[in-house]
């Protein structure tokens, strides 16, 4: 069995634990206490092992032992990886599951995939393309100090280290992608264009002439000293030539030598490593081809709601047009009419804030539990932000002293649409992203594992994030009492018909994925193809779906977990809304979704159906 079967046997086999949880096994006795036990330390030691591997995770997760170190990227440190999962998974496999806490059967089950996963991940040799147009060292290294806190002249040396070996680290990357260029493994050279002048925006002569001008320097600003002297000579010396050495390898090795073609099943292992990417973003067991047609149900299904909405405006043609000749002219009005447009960054950052200020209103009336930490909206670093998507998310850490960040794009203002707004502040800040990774990371105070708190599965992740968007429903001045009002109900904050118009322009674009990433990875479309099929429709600008379709073609699969996790969130509140009628609590059901954390969407399943039959029994 390969490591990839081995991989989606661990699934299926936590799928099958799941089968025989607590809400439908009879009552196990109580477990010894050493085999529970067994399985808290392997996660502990399996923690520990990931903060040494990766030092910068370590950091951001605020374990400051590491901060003098860069991840082992060579050869050595990748068989390190392997052979320390391949370990701890024969011990856990050791480990007799039938005397263990149903907790702890979770527990067990998790790690099982986790190692599975890491092995079958190397396996892949994806560590032969570690630079995208929106991943990598050239985007990642420059924004670390502004994610960590430094208060300590001890976490500033360490940081200097790490600044004094980052052309070693730089210099593994490299040949790891030298090796990439051998075995034919590169991304698409389409969308490659950016990556070098993201390197080089870290090697240019106003660096050179003042090292403390570079955004690495910015834990010593405003300081003198040994210290500050130390990092302008690392910055001098060895940060802007590590830069400089990886935008020449880029520009003139790497790029060129990048593949014509755009499709996973393209890449040595074919169609096999789509398929292993999709089960890894998603976390169900469901083909290439599923995908795709559930994608073209929802696109028929959030069209036909988008029409209603267009006889709900204010357009001026909506009379007098019919179909699709009206549905295409209200995108095109939607796209040049400058009334849906900000003039300035200040503007747009403005009314994010704004918006995210009425969210937070209406927080406690649909979460028991709400999240210490706090979040803010800051602007995307200017060097990544004409090659990167609308916005991301960047977590903060309670912990470390950082809070989390909405990063939104002021790249070509012409095409952040205030109509799309509402949505994406919902998304990315709260209660999407920043609501959900803050609340896992307290998790640990109420007797989760640590381990389990920075857990991260795709589908369940960007699948809440993009089910809060529909929680807009139920915010605002005129709440509705459902996430599915009728056409003529309060809408909450999508009571204007151009708001309701760009949340349904966001659920398309997720809707779309399920079509398009399916469609270039294993049915042979091209970039034009896709792009034209999202211009068709959707209201997204042109130029956020280039920058979205060269995404996909980056990141094989990612996108899928949106929409399926979407689906199944929503879902399983129909069916306890269904099961619990006038004794449905919103807020018990949010903690129901995120009180275990970031899980796969078995699992979460049988943790909502488990805590529908707590609450059936409840007074």
């Amino acid at each position: 069995m390969t490591t990839l079967l081995r991989a989606a046997a661990a699934l299926c086999s936590l799928a099958l634990l799941l089968l025989l949880g607590p809400s439908r096994a009879p009552a196990q006795p109580q477990a010894p206490a050493s085999e529970d036990d067994r399985v808290l330390a392997l996660l502990a030691e399996d923690l520990e092992a990931q903060r040494r591997f990766n030092p910068v995770s370590a950091s951001l997760n605020a374990d400051r032992r590491f901060d003098d170190r860069w991840p082992d990227a060579s050869a050595q440190g990748r068989a390190a990886i392997v052979d320390d999962a391949r370990a701890r998974l024969a011990r856990l496999e050791a480990v007799d599951l039938s005397r263990l806490t149903h907790d702890n059967r979770v527990n067990a089950a998790l790690l099982q995939y986790e190692l599975h996963e890491r092995i079958a991940v190397d396996a892949t040799n994806d560590w032969q393309m570690p630079i995208s147009q929106i991943d990598g060292p050239q985007q990642f290294l420059p924004m670390l100090a502004d994610n960590l806190s430094f208060t300590t002249d001890e976490q500033r040396a360490a940081y200097i280290t790490r600044l004094e070996t980052l052309p070693a680290y730089i210099a593994q990357v490299i040949a790891n992608m030298r090796e990439g260029l051998k075995a034919g493994r590169t991304p698409p050279r389409v969308v490659m264009g950016a990556v070098a002048q993201q390197a080089l925006a870290h090697a240019t002569p106003e660096h050179e002439a003042d090292p403390a001008s570079h955004v690495m320097y910015k834990p010593f600003v405003g300081r003198s000293g040994e210290l500050a002297d130390r990092a302008k000579q690392a910055i001098a010396q060895g940060v802007i030539p590590a830069f400089r050495a990886l935008g020449e390898f880029l520009r003139d090795e790497y790029v060129p030598g990048c593949r014509e073609t755009i499709a996973a099943g393209d890449l040595p292992g074919g169609g096999g490593y789509y398929s292993f990417q999709i089960r890894l973003m998603t976390t169900v067991d469901l083909s290439a081809d599923q995908i795709h047609r559930i994608g073209l149900t929802e696109v028929a299904r959030i069209r036909a709601e988008m029409m209603r909405v267009i006889a709900r405006s204010d357009y001026p043609r909506k009379n007098e047009l019919k179909g699709d000749e009206l549905f295409h002219a209200f995108i095109e009005y939607l796209r040049a009419d400058p009334r849906f447009y900000h003039r300035t960054a200040e503007e747009l950052l403005d009314a994010y804030r704004a918006i995210a200020k009425r969210i937070d209103a209406d927080m406690p009336r649909l979460f028991a539990t709400l999240p210490r930490l706090s979040y803010g909206v800051r602007e995307m670093p200017p060097y990544i932000a004409p090659s990167s998507p609308t916005a991301y998310y960047f977590q903060g850490s309670l912990k470390n002293g950082v809070a989390g960040f909405f990063v939104a794009n002021t790249y070509r203002l012409d095409q952040r649409p205030t109509y799309e707004m509402i949505p994406l502040t919902l998304h990315e800040a709260v209660p999407g992203h920043h609501h959900q990774i803050a609340i896992a990371q307290e998790l640990e105070a109420a007797g989760m594992p640590e381990w389990r708190t920075e857990l991260f599965y795709n589908a369940f992740g960007e699948g809440w994030a993009l089910y809060a968007e529909r929680l807009g429903f139920q915010m605002g001045d005129e709440p509705s009492p459902t996430i599915n009002p009728a056409v003529d109900a309060p809408r909450g904050l999508y009571a204007d018909p151009y708001a309701d118009f760009g949340r349904l322009s966001y659920e398309m674009w997720r809707a779309m994925r399920l079509v398009v990433d399916t469609a270039i990875h294993s049915m042979g479309w091209t970039r034009d193809q896709a792009i034209n099929y999202m211009l068709d429709n959707s209201a997204l600008t042109r130029t956020n779906i280039e920058r979205e379709v060269d995404r996909y073609i980056a990141s094989p699969g990612q996108a899928l977990g949106y929409k399926l996790g979407e689906m199944r969130i929503r879902a399983l509140r129909a069916d306890a809304e269904a099961a619990l009628a006038d004794r449905f609590d919103v807020r018990r059901f949010h903690d129901a979704v995120l009180g275990q954390g970031s899980i796969p969407l078995d699992l979460l399943s049988a943790q909502v159906q488990a805590w529908i039959d707590r609450e059936k029994k409840r007074n």
